[in-house]
């Protein structure tokens, strides 16, 4: 493959639900390009693109891939897309370095919630976008059906740049709006005149593309008005602007298994799309949050972004990269601004789905990978040394819901901390964590799918079996009464013993953990044994006399005691430490208290009222609903942790795929004394 500046590369971000046909567009245009001979399933185990094990089990893409295609002097470095949800983070990974949008939609289902996420993706983002309708070899999918619930949903900057022409059924051409000639398949050299039934259709379809054209330039706006029409090269010049801008976004239409308007596609994409280099700049910040610029040039200093991680059992980490700006060459040093540390370039990789091909540059917008980089993390920037830019992370949604995982062995057990690591350097979607109060070890993902595939990685390429349990929820304990503990403590074994003897005030305090005083007099117990009864009692609140879960919201008060001049030491007064708070436990009123957390839910308003009517019976209290763009509701509630343990299904559930939410832990509030045990028996 040739080297490509920046004013040939398209970088093209494949989005849409999932089984609208992603891959198989990419691989169709692949063909068309004459990259490769035939269009493969994942289930057959022999395609480039969805190659991993799991994707083939699956027969669905898991984590985005890259394929270069050259068309008309232009490389399209083409990213392929998860549609699944669980798999989002990988989605938004490649769409941060996608410049250009292609949507595909299933000719069959239309806009589903895949299509509805990406589009309202790319419009926050403002990106250029061409959607393509796919699967029109299937003579029960109606292009004009799939067109106007586009229009109807996504709004009127929707534009048809060719409609289909069928013949009993079956698709034999198409009609190119533009030019309103229609170019058939078996004939594909030379166009035709649209025929007479067609004609209305064509009429109707121009008027909304001058309407649309129009509205891009005050010049063009003003021709409209005063013709009633636009010329041909009118329409090109307003084409290319609305593009561009994002004012107009074409659909296509044609069918990936059968190569059906892959050629236009492609043309399409060359000619409309922008360029890297039209971007005319990229901007970030230094370590101090001052704003940097650099020109979307050759010429310009050296800076990239790393978007994706792998780590190969034979290559070692690759790091896939986009060149923000200049040249990054084989054989070179270059810093990580993040992590403030060199790093040695040793070769220069172009990515085509598995294979990695070596080249000796890759110049400003280019996409490939370097492999072996030391410091180097998913999302840290990459620069010449004089060049300080960091450039912004994409928005990766929190990973909320959890596994608790045990080495199912011993030999599982030592292997466990070293392929977890690997796994979650190539994974932004997740997270692991070890609880201290439950001391569990807990992975979290995106969703049930994201973790089956993370424990399914975990043990089929590391070699780590682990059995999955569901978290517990870590309840606090607290008092709700003054009470006084008495503690004592006396060894004797021959020679010096131990010897230590508190008395210890507990009351109910306004406070996360525990407040530690003294007010001990005359010397009862001398002052270097008050840090040994502070740690004593710290050492015991860890686990509560109620439930086992650490006691906080508690004032202890060291108020009297005896010591021995030669017995007494550190480890006996922290013992009775121990004794005195077990003491006043069985004095005390314990209560259960449960962790509070904020949800903040973004659902479409249609879905509004079931939401909350869902979180009253989960004991939450809605704080807040706010409308929000596209039609959009951010709900914030407060529910008990233990309700919501669950909610990532629950929510998609819900709403059909399209809720999402975060979660913050705000506060521990007690639990009715009618719950208490049935939470205790059920976490």
């Amino acid at each position: 493959m040739k080297d490509y500046r920046s004013e040939n590369v398209r970088n093209l971000a494949v989005l849409g639900h999932n089984g609208s046909g992603k891959s198989s567009v990419i691989q169709s245009m692949m063909l068309e390009a004459k990259q490769i001979d035939r269009i493969v399933s994942a289930e057959s185990g022999q395609s480039s693109i969805d190659f991993e094990p799991q994707e083939i089990k699956r027969g669905q893409t898991l984590s985005l891939k890259m394929v270069p295609i050259e068309w008309q002097d232009c490389k399209i470095n083409c990213i392929d897309t998860p549609g699944y949800a669980d798999f989002v983070a990988e989605t938004l990974s490649g769409l941060s370095v996608g410049d250009n949008v292609l949507i595909v939609v299933d000719g069959k289902n239309g806009v589903d919630e895949g299509t509805k996420s990406a589009f309202r993706w790319v419009e926050s983002e403002n990106k250029p976008t061409i959607f393509f309708v796919n699967k029109m070899d299937d003579e029960n999918v109606s292009f004009h059906t799939a067109y106007e619930t586009l229009r109807e949903t996504f709004g009127k900057s929707v534009i048809a740049f060719e409609i289909p022409i069928r013949e009993k059924g079956v698709v034999i051409g198409s009609i190119n709006l533009l030019s309103k000639k229609v170019w058939y398949y078996d004939h594909p050299e030379k166009p035709h005149e649209v025929p007479e039934e067609y004609a209305d259709q064509v009429a109707i379809h121009w008027e909304e593309i001058c309407e649309a054209v129009a509205m891009t330039d005050d010049e063009l706006m003003e021709t409209y008005f005063d013709k009633g029409n636009l010329s041909e090269e009118d329409i090109l010049k307003g084409v290319s602007l609305g593009v561009r801008s994002g004012d107009i976004r074409p659909v296509y239409c044609g069918s990936a298994n059968a190569g059906i308007g892959m050629r236009r596609l492609l043309d399409l994409i060359t000619e409309y799309f922008p360029s890297y280099q039209e971007k005319g700049t990229v901007t970030g910040k230094d370590r101090k949050g001052n704003e940097i610029t650099l020109r979307t040039q050759e010429d310009e200093v050296f800076s990239a972004q790393v978007f994706k991680t792998i780590v190969d059992p034979f290559v070692g980490k690759i790091s896939y990269l986009k060149v923000m700006s200049g040249v990054l060459s084989a054989d070179s040093e270059v810093t990580n601004n993040n992590q403030q540390e060199t790093e040695t370039i040793n070769q220069v990789f172009s990515i085509n789905g598995k294979y990695q091909i070596g080249v000796g540059k890759l110049f400003s917008g280019d996409i490939g990978a370097v492999t072996k980089l030391q410091s180097t993390k998913t999302f840290d920037t990459l620069a010449a040394s004089d060049c300080k830019i960091i450039y912004d992370s994409p928005d990766i949604p929190q990973p909320l819901l959890g596994v608790t995982i045990q080495p199912e062995t011993k030999k599982d057990e030592d292997k466990l901390s070293m392929a977890l690591s690997k796994v979650l350097e190539e994974d932004c979607g997740a997270r692991f964590e070890k609880n201290p109060e439950t001391l569990e070890q807990i992975l979290y993902g995106l969703g049930d799918q994201h973790l089956d595939s993370l424990i399914t990685k975990l043990k089929d390429k590391y070699g780590v079996t682990v059995n999955v349990t569901e978290p517990k929820v870590a309840f606090r304990e607290t008092i709700r009464n003054k009470v006084t503990g008495e503690g004592r403590h006396k060894k004797q074994t021959g020679g010096a013993g131990q010897f230590g003897h508190v008395f210890i005030e507990f009351e109910p305090w306004d406070c996360e953990d525990m407040v530690y005083e003294t007010r001990v007099v005359g010397g009862a117990v001398p002052k270097q044994f008050f840090s040994s009864v502070e740690q004593g009692l710290r050492e015991a609140m860890v686990k509560g006399v109620l439930a086992g879960y650490k006691v906080v919201g508690v004032k202890a008060t060291l108020v009297d005691g005896k010591y021995h001049d030669v017995d007494s030491k550190e480890i006996a007064f922290k013992q009775a430490a121990r004794l005195a708070y077990l003491d006043a436990m069985e004095k005390a009123t314990v209560q259960l208290l449960e962790p509070i957390v904020l949800l903040e839910i973004t659902v479409p308003e249609s879905f509004t009222g079931t939401i909350m009517g869902d979180l009253n019976k989960r004991r939450g209290v809605i704080l807040s609903v706010d409308a929000l763009e596209n039609q959009l509701q951010l709900i914030q509630a407060e529910v008990p942790k233990v309700e919501v343990k669950k909610y990532v299904a629950d929510l998609r559930s819900m709403t059909q795929g399209s809720g999402s939410y975060q979660e913050t832990l705000v506060r521990y509030d007690v639990v009715p004394e009618s719950l208490v045990k049935n939470l205790l028996d059920n976490n």
